[in-house]
């Protein structure tokens, strides 16, 4: 099983960005897809999950009315499209997945996550 992460780049602020990360190998339909991201010198966290049944998404607060996450069930991808983008949203973001459905109270849990892919770059600077 294999996620295989892209899209990142240098953006200017108020710019976006939309990430995708699809999966490959022994028919792996993830249950949970999810994004986290990890800036410099800061502990891994949080931003993104949404579940492959219902389509049921969790953000973190601090991208609410900004990012919007998605699958696509046919391709066994996901993306997370990223809009209005801040200097402190700066980090490698990576796309992990589990091959269940999680509830939704421990969708923001990086240790429910069985597989990560690569992380990519996001930097939002002028």
């Amino acid at each position: 099983v294999q996620l295989q992460a892209s899209g990142g780049g240098l953006v200017p602020p108020g710019g976006s960005l939309r990430l995708s990360c699809a999966a490959s190998g022994r028919a792996f339909m993830p249950g949970t897809w999810a994004w986290f991201r990890q800036a410099p010198g800061k502990e891994r966290e949080f931003v993104a999950a949404i579940r492959r049944n219902d389509g049921h998404p969790k953000y973190a607060d601090f991208v609410k009315g900004r990012f919007t996450i998605s699958r696509d069930n046919a391709k066994n991808t996901v993306s997370l499209q990223m809009n209005s983008l801040k200097p402190e949203d700066t980090a490698v973001y990576y796309c992990a997945a589990r091959s269940s459905a999680i509830i939704t109270g421990q969708m923001n849990r990086h240790s429910v996550y069985d597989y990560w892919a690569q992380g990519t770059q996001v930097t939002v600077s002028s």
